[in-house]
């Protein structure tokens, strides 16, 4: 059986193959369902937004712009690129929760965890990540 090197560990391809698209869908239906709610408008991403000092008038933009950002992460020739735009998204909602003084663990860095999982699952299913990380 072929195996890839993580962490000094061999682990066998297939279960790191399964493992990454299992943190990638993880991953995306939480990106897919904030971007969706932005997008749409619903009351509790307007009233999450505006609470952290952006006018509502903006988050139809911010949810289109995560919604392409996870649209490219998604697509394997593009995974690359998606999985660095969603990094800088989600630094974007670190510095807005360090701008207001939100609780360190549950809020400001919850989008850490978040790009933690992403690049995990893009790791594991994605061998120039992996490439990358190795070299």
């Amino acid at each position: 059986m072929t195996a890839i090197s993580i962490d000094s560990r061999s682990v066998p391809v297939r279960k790191a193959l399964w493992t990454g698209r299992i943190l990638t869908t993880l991953v995306a239906l939480f990106l897919l369902m904030d971007g969706t709610m932005k997008v749409f408008g619903a009351a509790a991403a307007v009233k999450g937004t505006v609470r952290v000092g952006y006018p509502a008038s903006v988050i139809f933009g911010i949810g289109v712009v995560q919604l392409v950002c996870l649209a490219l992460y998604l697509v394997p020739r593009t995974a690359i690129l998606g999985a660095v735009l969603l990094t800088g998204y989600l630094g974007g909602a670190i510095a807005t929760h360090v701008r207001i003084g939100s609780p360190l663990l549950t809020h400001t860095l919850f989008p850490i965890y978040v790009a933690v999982l992403l690049w995990a699952g893009l790791a594991l299913r994605d061998r120039r990540v992996r490439q990358l990380l190795h070299a």
